[in-house]
């Protein structure tokens, strides 16, 4: 079992608690799940893909939905009365079904899926919020009154 202390970086963080408490409750995920094959890739500061081999699957086999933050990309084969008859020599083209999770960040959003290639492209993008764009703070130097008039004889 893994844990991590975080102490040290409370003192030099504001606001992360959640962060650190989510870090805490991930779960130790199976690490043998290896298909199907995927990449996660970054095309620019805001935009990801998620391409999945799937091979042998068609539009209607898969099924790609996002709950609560949770990207699941689901495939079945149907099976049809043909394939039931054939008898493989060898079967290296797996068709097993599969069930991928993919938790998504804050403001991560799903802006498409497409199947080309025996690839599945799954196009993410993040949405910064304009609260969370940076923005200039202006610093108030002191008022400094300047009184204009004529300087009293003495």
């Amino acid at each position: 079992m893994r844990s991590f202390d975080f102490s040290p970086l409370f003192r030099s963080t504001v606001g992360f608690d959640r962060l650190f408490d989510l870090l805490d409750s991930v779960p130790q995920y199976d690490t043998t799940q290896t298909y199907p094959p995927y990449n996660i890739e970054r095309t620019d500061d805001t935009h990801y893909r998620i391409t999945l081999a799937v091979a042998g699957f068609g539009e209607k086999d898969l099924n790609v939905e996002v709950r609560e933050g949770v990207l699941t990309v689901q495939g079945k084969r149907e099976e049809s009365g043909e394939q039931g008859k054939t008898a493989f020599l060898y079967q290296g083209i797996a068709g097993r079904a599969f069930d991928r999770r993919f938790q998504l960040a804050e403001n991560v959003e799903v802006r498409g899926a497409k199947l080309e290639n025996g690839l599945l492209h799954v196009d993410l993008e993040r949405i910064v919020p304009d609260e969370q764009k940076p923005r200039r703070i202006a610093i108030n130097g002191a008022d400094v009154k300047i009184i204009e008039g004529k300087a009293r004889a003495a």
